[in-house]
């Protein structure tokens, strides 16, 4: 489903990605994780060409991420993408931040897109938000609606960077839960994220990246038992006191 091959990228002489490979098969859930600045949010970023690579390539069902041919944007429709800031449009009400992409993409009628995001906004828990603007819903309202929008436009696999991070701590599990829940469904899944608990439950393995290397890619069982470098030893003892 995603293939990245010796991705290297740099911004201007510094190196944030460094012959980065990895895979992820379809109904599989993988966890990114590390050190603040490891290069996370740039590696799930060149995935869906929100950011170009100077070196390597990335398969996405079966297209080229970076082949100049790739239709960017299309790619991108079939690729669900959820930000830390939920990236919401402030000026349009819940329903019609579902709505949009799917008229103008999709080509859906409006009752069609309607009748989605509203089955998808139940699904979040929010079917009673449908005419607030974000501004009328907290943090994990907002990104539970982000989640939604993503999902309204069918996508293959779902990215997700740090979702959870400009959140209040009891906002957090709600938006875990609907990510469980996608996860148990076989939604294919890379997650930047420093919440161990949510990939112990549900990550089939995890990415460790330290100064733009992937230095572990292992089963998420053997990277909580026997982390192998000590980087990631240093990382987990840290995050795992909390």
């Amino acid at each position: 489903m995603i293939a990245i091959a010796k991705v290297s990228k740099y911004f201007g002489d510094f190196q944030v990605l460094a012959e980065c490979s990895a895979t992820v098969a379809k109904g599989e859930v993988v966890v990114v994780c590390g050190p603040s600045g490891s290069g996370k949010s740039t590696l799930l970023k060149c995935v869906n060409g929100l950011e170009p690579f100077d070196q390597g390539d990335i398969v996405v069902d079966g297209i080229s991420v970076g082949a100049a041919t790739t239709n960017l944007a299309r790619l991108r429709a079939r690729v669900g993408m959820v930000f830390q800031n939920f990236e919401l449009f402030p000026h349009m009400n819940v329903i019609d931040n579902l709505n949009l992409a799917q008229i103008k993409v999709l080509g859906r009628s409006r009752a069609e897109a309607v009748e989605r995001g509203q089955r998808l906004l139940n699904r979040v828990g929010l079917a009673d938000q449908a005419e607030k603007f974000p501004s009328q819903l907290s943090g994990g309202q907002q990104q539970r609606v982000a989640i939604a929008r993503a999902l309204a436009m069918d996508p293959i696999c779902m990215l997700f960077d740090e979702p959870t991070s400009a959140l209040d701590p009891e906002m957090v599990k709600e938006v875990l839960d609907v990510m469980v829940d996608l996860a148990r469904e076989g939604m294919t899944m890379m997650v930047v994220t420093h919440e161990m608990g949510f990939a112990r439950k549900v990550a089939h393995r995890v990415l460790f990246m330290d100064q733009g290397r992937i230095v572990e890619d292992a089963p998420t069982q053997d990277f909580f038992a026997t982390p192998r470098s000590e980087r990631a030893q240093l990382f987990l003892s840290k995050i795992l006191e909390h």
